[in-house]
């Protein structure tokens, strides 16, 4: 059977089983969800499930955070027929730039910037990155955007884990994602039952 195949009946999630555990040690981010946009199904509804809580929201427009969150974002976008911004690493943008540090999942201190001409007051954003874990990227990310003027109408990423940064976003803005009550533990834990499916993967 296709590892990527679709199951007949589609619960909310399903798609999260295609997710990869960590095979590189830990230096590396403990699974890797982008075996998600591999499948058409599975990323249709991954943003299906991100945009439900927003159905209601004017949303002007759709900034992914580098790098995964541009996948994913802009098929948000696409989907919402809005244009997307790149919010990225430091240093690749030849244009005018508002820059923020932050603190990643890795612990280590890094810079993002976003171009000036886009971000205006009155103008209503929806972030949208892969996954949080510490929640340092996407605080920067709102830092951001609100600096400029923009409103963020809300945040949306396949998971947040229950962590102290997670849960102040949770707090403080509109959020989506994609977990269901019942895998939330299994995140917090950072260990999905369905990486046993996994050929050569050991917890």
């Amino acid at each position: 059977m296709d590892a990527l195949a679709v199951p007949c009946e589609r619960g909310r999630g399903w798609y999260l089983s295609l997710m990869a555990p960590n095979a590189k040690g830990k230096n590396f981010a403990w699974l890797d969800p982008s075996r998600i946009y591999c499948n058409h199904q599975a990323l249709s509804d991954c943003v299906k499930d991100l945009l439900q809580p927003f159905q209601n929201e004017t949303i002007d427009l759709v900034a992914g955070i580098d790098a995964m969150g541009f996948i994913l974002g802009s098929a948000v976008a696409t989907t919402l027929g809005k244009g997307f911004l790149a919010i990225r690493k430091a240093g690749h943008l030849c244009v005018q730039t508002e820059s923020q540090t932050y603190t990643d999942y890795s612990g280590r201190e890094k810079l993002m910037e976003v171009r000036m001409d886009v971000l205006k007051p009155g103008l209503r954003v929806l972030l949208v990155d892969q996954w949080i874990e510490t929640g340092g990227t996407m605080r920067a990310a709102i830092s951001l955007v609100e600096r400029l003027g923009a409103t963020v109408v809300g945040v949306a990423v396949i998971a947040i884990e229950s962590t102290e940064g997670g849960q102040w976003i949770k707090e403080n803005y509109r959020y989506s994602h994609c977990i269901p009550e019942d895998l939330q533990a299994q995140i917090d834990k950072q260990y999905l039952e369905s990486f046993k499916s996994f050929k050569n993967h050991t917890q």
